[in-house]
């Protein structure tokens, strides 16, 4: 490819469930020369695995194949856009059949490749020993449901260099799944590391989907008008590693400083020492200019010699949970819910002592309470409650006992309520997550393609360490801001979301000259006041006007063997928004 050309990606899916308008926009809109599909969270992997062991032929995103692969494909090869999905999940093998299946029977001849290596479930016994826990109380546990080592982008590239028209994987890196087309199409090499740091944080704006054109962005009044037909990513990428962020034209969203801004910080915990298997991305230097209405230009990352290790992510069965929900509306509402609530579960632990079994593991409790805001009538106003009942126990039979007791409480306690299920709440196995290092000697990729073996890949140094400096900064000494007490949403937009049990809230200042205010009164003991977090580190962006904060151990375990309300921290971020600061004068407000 010549030097001068570029090369047109588009991040079809964000996670498994995302809608199948994504990949049918780009396919007729986005003029793509690649279509990534990205699945894999740490919770889906653990849905996966539950479905695996239900089933020997599942275990992987089917909505690929389903809702992607057989309405799309015809056109794709047709075009000549390129795929590559994580959609493997932990049954790499099934999906690949299910997909020459649908090629079949579309009558569409396709080359598909497929990147293995990942899952080292069979090999847990020797690993034993040398998987080092994230967490230091989390070591591997003796029952695992999976066990996937998350790959690189080189296995990527060398199967589209082998020719694939479509890649599928297990578990990598989610920005692999777009820095592996950019090394096939530029030829960048494995110590190129500052065009490695570019093509990651490209990848790392495209792999969630609508997220980085005006989904789930903070000004959601600037993008409401056009939800229904949202806008997904494309970066225009030059062979500099310079590119464009864009979507396709006529769509909806919106490709800004700070719809970008926002999907930058999302997650990335140290921003001057992104651990990613090709490269340690410093983040702190990247800039984002407006280069046209829903174009933006980011450039700056900086890239460092990866890490000597690998992580991988264990999912195990621990147990059985089960979650019931249910609204009262009227006065006192939240009074009604809440002792409710705790009535339900104080008989619920009575059944279980008297059936002999142990206490349960868990149990938690959110109400959440609002008034009713429609003025467009002369209704009286009242008050509504919901309010969440979740458990885990030992055994099924325990979380049943929950189950029956949270249903028959409907006629024999509070007025007003109304049940947010059908029947009474599930029971289902509890699947939780650990995370581990591996040394990187202990993991290879086999590339194959069109059913042939291509090459066994091994990760190959130099290794290389943070950055020397990238700890948090001290606070610095502090200024007199005289403006108007005001919100920080005024001041500033946020994204939050998880990293295992902790949380990350990114903080991007509207205009860059409000920052010196933001960072003096936004501290990390502030921040984790709000939270009832002790540990929370706070991280510089300068290039992007940010701050990230990590806030340790806030979400119950995290993930799907968490039984907080929000075990993902999505709403952290407009919780901190709501915070009252002093604005410095004059300082123009949103």
């Amino acid at each position: 490819m010549s030097s001068d050309a570029t090369v047109r990606i588009g991040g079809a899916s964000g996670y498994w469930g995302d809608t199948a308008s994504g990949p049918r926009q780009l396919a007729e809109r986005g003029g793509l020369d690649f279509m990534v599909f990205d699945y894999l969270a740490e919770a889906t992997m653990a849905v996966l695995a539950k479905a695996r062991a239900r089933d020997s032929e599942k275990g992987y995103a089917t909505d690929f194949i389903d809702l992607a692969m057989r309405p799309l494909l015809a056109r794709l090869m047709t075009d000549g856009v390129r795929v590559v999905a994580n959609a493997g999940g932990v049954n790499l093998e099934a999906a690949r059949k299910a997909l020459e299946a649908v090629a079949r029977d579309l009558g569409v001849a396709v080359k598909i490749a497929t990147v293995e290596g990942d899952d080292l479930l069979g090999r847990a016994e020797a690993f034993r020993g040398l998987l080092r826990p994230i967490d230091p109380a989390a070591p591997l546990p003796e029952r695992l449901a999976s066990l996937n080592a998350y790959l690189g982008a080189f296995p990527i590239a060398r199967a589209l260099d082998a020719g694939a028209q479509i890649v599928l994987t297990g578990r990598c890196v989610d920005s692999a799944l777009i820095l592996g087309p950019l090394i096939h199409a530029f030829g960048w090499g494995e110590r190129d590391y500052d065009l490695l740091a570019q093509g990651s944080l490209c990848g790392h704006l495209l792999e969630c989907g609508a997220q980085a054109t005006g989904g789930n962005f903070t000004d959601w009044r600037d993008t409401e008008a056009g939800w229904a037909d949202m806008g997904f990513p494309i970066a225009e990428v030059s062979a500099d590693g310079g590119f464009v962020m864009t979507k396709p034209e006529g769509t909806g969203g919106a490709v800004t400083r700070l719809t970008v801004a926002e999907q930058l910080v999302y997650e990335i915990g140290d921003p001057a020492a992104y651990l990613l298997p090709d490269v340690i991305c410093d983040f702190r230097a990247v800039t984002l200019t407006q280069a046209g209405p829903d174009r933006v230009l980011v450039e700056g990352a900086k890239g460092l010699a990866p890490p000597p290790t690998v992580k991988v992510t264990a999912t195990y069965f621990d147990g059985f949970a089960s979650r019931g929900a249910s609204a009262i509306v009227g006065v006192e509402s939240h009074a009604k819910a809440g002792h409710m609530a705790r009535a339900i579960l104080a008989k619920a632990e009575a059944s279980v002592a008297a059936t002999g079994l142990a206490p349960f593991s868990d149990t938690r409790l959110d109400v959440l309470s609002g008034a009713d805001e429609d003025p467009s009538d002369n209704r009286p106003r009242w008050g509504s409650s919901v309010f969440r009942l979740a458990v885990t126990h030992e055994s099924a039979r325990g979380a049943e006992l929950f189950a029956r007791e949270f249903t028959g409480a409907g006629l024999s306690m509070s007025p007003g309520i109304t049940p947010l299920q059908q029947g009474r709440p599930s029971v289902s196995p509890l699947i939780r997550v650990a995370s581990f290092l591996l040394d990187k000697a202990e993991v290879s990729a086999d590339v194959r393609c069109g059913g042939e073996a291509v090459a066994t890949m091994v990760f190959e140094g130099p290794y290389g360490g943070a950055r020397a400096d990238a700890a948090p900064q001290d606070d610095p000494a502090g200024a007199a801001w005289d403006g108007e007490e005001t919100s920080l949403l005024t001041l500033a937009v946020a994204r939050s979301g998880d990293k295992g049990n902790d949380a990350n809230i990114g903080v991007i200042a509207r205009d860059p000259a409000l920052l010196p205010a933001i960072r003096a009164q936004l501290t990390p003991q502030r921040v984790g006041a709000l939270f009832g977090a002790e540990r929370v580190e706070r991280y510089d962006l300068p290039g992007i006007a940010g701050l990230n904060f990590v806030l340790r151990d806030v979400l119950g375990g995290g993930g799907p063997g968490s039984l907080h309300l929000d075990p993902l921290a999505k709403t952290f971020a407009q919780r901190l928004l709501a915070l009252t600061l002093r604005a410095p004068s004059g300082a123009a407000k949103a």
